[in-house]
């Protein structure tokens, strides 16, 4: 995982273990693996008036402020081979397989925490 510091200040603790990622003291964990798509994905982490971890993916809230971001890119392909039957009168020779996740391409962007 590539992980940025956006601004000077003591930073929200994070722990990695296989595709999950925990933030704060065991207060909120993702499995980024089932967040990648085929398009870019953005998770903004946020920490709400009572000091809460909110995303971006929960409702809306007022008064947050920025306690990370997570940047995840698009899923990756590789070409393979067709399966027997598939490549018929100038069909493919080759479909596309999705490429395992890989926790090396997700950006953690952490912000200073008041």
């Amino acid at each position: 995982m590539n992980i940025l510091e956006k601004n000077e200040g003591p930073k929200l603790a994070y722990a990695v273990d296989g595709t999950k990622l925990t933030l704060g003291d065991d207060e909120l964990t993702l499995n980024l693996a089932r967040y990648e798509q085929d398009w870019p994905q953005h998770i903004d982490v946020m920490r709400d008036r009572a000091g809460c971890l909110v995303t971006s993916i929960s409702p809306a809230a007022a008064d947050l402020a920025y306690a990370a971001q997570i940047d995840i890119p698009a899923r990756a392909y590789t070409e393979v081979p067709a399966p027997a039957g598939m490549t018929v009168d100038g069909g493919p020779e080759t479909v596309p397989e999705p490429v395992p996740f890989d926790m090396d391409r997700v950006t953690l962007t952490l912000w200073a925490i008041v």
